[in-house]
């Protein structure tokens, strides 16, 4: 994929939440806000110990069987003139390890301070991180 354009790129790092979309192998869909931090390149997002279900989460389980995902990142204001949205499609992977896990933790832990209370940790946990293959965006223009 090509470089994204600065104001773009400015926009998904800026964000504080988006939603992600991903489908089972059979195609059933499910979307989900989720936090997330951008590297430039890539969006990586921790499962984090917030309460939640035991075992694999669904989305988690989704990215196994799909690596196929999509992400909305918008911005809503009642003066329609400010709306904006960022859509990326694009593969997901789980990671539980290694040099991009670390870094994503030390990324998420910059941008979301609420973690360091949480027991996000480099040493262990599960991460998704989504390389773009399509971006899609818009904006209010008059």
């Amino acid at each position: 994929m090509s470089a994204l354009p600065a104001d773009v790129c400015e926009f998904i790092a800026s964000a504080r939440l988006g939603r992600l979309a991903t489908a089972d192998g059979a195609g059933q869909p499910l979307v989900v806000p989720f936090c997330y931090a951008w590297d430039g390149e890539a969006l990586v997002s921790a499962i984090d110990a917030k309460p939640k279900r035991a075992g694999d989460l669904k989305r988690v389980r989704n990215i196994r069987e799909n690596p196929k995902v999509s992400v909305v990142i918008d911005h809503y204001d009642e003066d329609w003139r400010r709306l904006r949205w960022v859509i990326i499609q694009g593969l997901a992977e789980i990671l539980t390890a290694g040099r991009d896990f670390a870094a994503g933790i030390d990324l998420l832990l910059s941008k979301y301070p609420q973690y360091r209370g949480m027991g996000l940790s480099r040493d262990k946990g599960t991460m998704i991180k989504v390389r773009p293959g399509k971006v899609l965006q818009w904006r209010y223009a008059s």
